[in-house]
């Protein structure tokens, strides 16, 4: 059988934590910074969680299902 072969993009952009969970960048954070609040970019560096309702469809592409 042939090995199935993982999304390259989404190997890039999710990381699968030791509890399972999947977590990804936030976005909007590159350029036009100067309008967005403090508050609001700080917020940005924290990694984020896939939602429950993306799930699947993530693990699919990284291999996991």
């Amino acid at each position: 059988m042939p090995k199935v072969k993982t999304n390259s993009s989404a190997k890039k952009r999710f990381k699968v934590t030791a509890s399972g969970k999947i977590t990804h960048q936030k976005s909007f954070k590159r350029h036009i910074l100067t309008k967005k609040s403090t508050k609001r970019k700080r917020g940005m560096r924290k990694a984020g969680v896939v939602a429950d309702s993306n799930m699947f469809f993530v693990q699919r592409l990284l291999g996991l299902k």
